[in-house]
């Protein structure tokens, strides 16, 4: 029975809002995690059946099939085919999913899968224009929820307020991704996983752009506590415990063992189950909690047998209520940090994680990874990585 393995998989650093990649052509970015998987594993780029290509934000730039053009903008050969993925802040995700699919199927023998956001140049909302070609949804939808609009945000306050999560948790929460983030950039862990890219320098020069830079360091408890609500008076979701806006991409590349063998590559992982669940639309975010149940029994396992978690850090509410319905230590839950630090540039994001997990498995000899995150319009996806 064929099986899909992951060989490699690269990112490059996540920079912040109207940072070091702000200027980059979403296109331009992806060509160069593309590119650092040929050097890597000494692909052939001839040999890609397919470029499985995530990205939530599809206008200006990203539009057009941005997959596509990222395979033209690394100078693949132009008979690599590419599509362009959008499950919201899982795009990526579902891009392995569906390279997994395709490897097993036998459609595929060797596929990239991976994504890209550039929101410091296209913004939350920016799809959604001025609303003149309509709103998304529509009004069947609206009527079916009693005409609430849905909205993340306010999602995540709805799901602190049904678990009882205080402010303090959700910034303490904050501030451990931080400070695992931090600890994770000065002991090298993210240095085999990034791709560095080279960007204009403040002298109008150039330099090296390879370090997460969205990372706070020496936050204090305090410090959050005085940031102001995000989502109107008397909330408790801030700045401080929610993901960052953020610009990225990753790449992984995806093929069977058996050909892997062939062309002696030697595989990281393999994805040993890939689920998908639905949520209520209007809180939204809990996505993860059925996700990951449904990966676990599809898969035969226990939460305690699972030795890493990424768990993305919508916000910090989504990622502790997910804590509280599955008993997981609180410690193998993104122990080098999650959005809250590193980012979270939405399309690219589920790349970001995977490859962020598969490395921390390989670093560290842990044989079975989960990963999941929450969706727009209340979906996730759930993948269960097993150590080669």
């Amino acid at each position: 029975m064929r099986d899909a393995v992951i060989v490699d998989a690269v990112r490059t650093a996540v920079g912040k809002r109207n940072g070091s990649l702000a200027q980059q052509h979403s296109a331009s970015l992806s060509a160069q995690v593309l590119n650092a998987l040929v050097h890597r594993t000494g692909l052939d780029p001839a040999l890609v059946d397919d470029v499985i290509w995530g990205c939530a934000g599809a206008v200006g730039m990203q539009t057009g099939c941005v997959g596509r053009a990222a395979v033209l903008a690394a100078g693949w050969p132009e008979s690599v085919p590419a599509v362009t993925v959008d499950r919201q802040c899982g795009s990526s995700q579902q891009s392995v999913h569906q390279a997994a699919a395709g490897v097993i199927s036998g459609q595929y023998d060797v596929a990239v899968a991976g994504g890209v956001e550039i929101m410091s140049r296209i913004p939350l909302g920016t799809t959604r224009l001025d609303g003149s070609f309509g709103e998304p949804f529509g009004p069947d939808v609206w009527a079916r929820y009693g005409g609430v609009r849905f909205h993340q945000g306010r999602g995540a306050q709805l799901i602190a307020d049904e678990y009882g999560i205080t402010r303090a948790e959700m910034d303490q929460h904050g501030l451990d991704s931080h400070t695992r983030a931090a600890r994770a950039i000065d002991e090298g862990r993210f240095t085999g996983q990034i791709a560095p890219v080279t960007v204009a320098g403040p002298d109008g020069g150039e330099r090296v752009f390879d370090t997460d830079e969205g990372v706070r360091r020496g936050s204090t408890i305090e410090a959050l506590a005085a940031l102001k609500p995000a989502f109107g008076e008397g909330g408790s979701i801030t700045a401080g415990n929610a993901s960052q806006v953020s610009d990225g991409t990753a790449a992984l590349l995806i093929t069977t063992g058996e050909y892997a063998r062939a062309r002696g590559w030697r595989p990281m992982a393999r994805i040993h189950t890939a689920v998908l669940a639905g949520t209520d639309p209007v809180t939204m975010l809990k996505g993860p909690i059925p996700a990951t149940a449904k990966a676990l029994k599809k898969a035969g396992l226990a939460i305690d047998d699972i030795g890493a978690f990424e768990i993305n850090e919508a916000f910090a509410s989504v990622t502790l209520a997910w804590l509280r319905e599955t008993g997981a230590d609180y410690t193998r839950m993104n122990p080098l940090g999650g959005a809250m630090a590193i980012g979270h540039p939405i399309g690219g994001s589920g790349a970001r994680l995977m490859t962020t997990l598969v490395h921390h498995m390989r670093d560290n000899g842990i044989r079975y990874g989960l990963q999941s995150m929450c969706e727009g319009g209340g979906m996730a996806n759930a993948t269960v990585l097993e150590l080669l």
